[in-house]
């Protein structure tokens, strides 16, 4: 594989958030040390909230006992569940990605920002950032209110990415309502469902594999993406 191709993964079932933030941490030191391939691991964990580095215990409230993990990465509370698309990043930071600069980690953040943008595009949605509030943001024409879509939360280990970004398709969105999501109590949480669209995951995944190309300026490989998409490689 060179340089220029990003191996993508996709698990079928869902994954527990245990096995997920091992595999990962194992595969950033094996990128590293030059014995794994860069990637992006597309998945989808139970029911469950994480904790960033900033997060503080009154904004998890979790009336249904869902599992709460320390993520180790940047941010606050986030929801993780069925129906939501989270992808994780595995990149050497130490070079570059398409117009991403090496060792740039908020060229790192804007890049992954425009990915999620990119790919909501492709499905008439207008994703938007805004300054002091992390993710990508778009607006519900229903109540004409700015609610968040995506979020972003990133870990880097010797200039080596982890974690990543999750994008609400037909999340449980009550399950929002455990947490303060990302410590921003002013706004709600969006998601394709939510904003009347019936998409499915596999064309999420063909849109976002599209988007990668666009932003990072690197082919998902090895496998074609449809092929990706109807043979998946499969760890739980």
């Amino acid at each position: 594989m060179t340089k220029e191709q990003i191996l993508w993964e996709i698990s079928k079932k869902l994954v527990p958030y245990p096995l997920a933030l091992n595999r990962m941490e194992q595969i950033a030191k094996d990128i590293r040390a030059g014995t794994a391939a860069e990637r992006v691991w597309l998945l989808e964990h139970p029911p469950l909230y994480t904790s960033g580095t900033s997060a503080r215990v009154e904004d998890l409230f979790n009336p249904a006992g869902y599992p709460t993990y320390h993520a180790g990465r940047g941010g606050q509370w986030t929801y993780h569940g069925p129906g939501q698309r989270t992808a994780y990043v595995m990149l050497d930071l130490q070079r570059p990605h398409g117009n991403t600069p090496a060792r740039d980690l908020r060229a790192y953040v804007q890049a992954l920002e425009a990915w999620i943008i990119t790919a909501l595009a492709k499905f008439g949605l207008r994703g938007e950032v805004r300054e002091g509030r992390v993710g990508v943001w778009v607006n519900n024409p229903h109540t004409n209110a700015e609610e968040k879509i995506a979020a972003i939360g990133v870990r880097v280990s010797r200039w080596v990415s982890w974690h990543g970004v999750a994008i609400n398709l037909a999340p449980a969105m009550p399950d929002f309502d455990g947490i303060v999501p990302c410590g921003i109590r002013e706004y709600g949480v969006a998601s394709f469902e939510k904003l009347g669209l019936s998409t499915t995951m596999a064309e999420l995944d063909l849109a976002l594999m599209d988007a990668w190309q666009t932003v990072f300026g690197s082919t998902p490989s090895p496998i074609n993406p449809v092929e990706l998409t109807l043979n998946p490689v499969e760890f739980a």
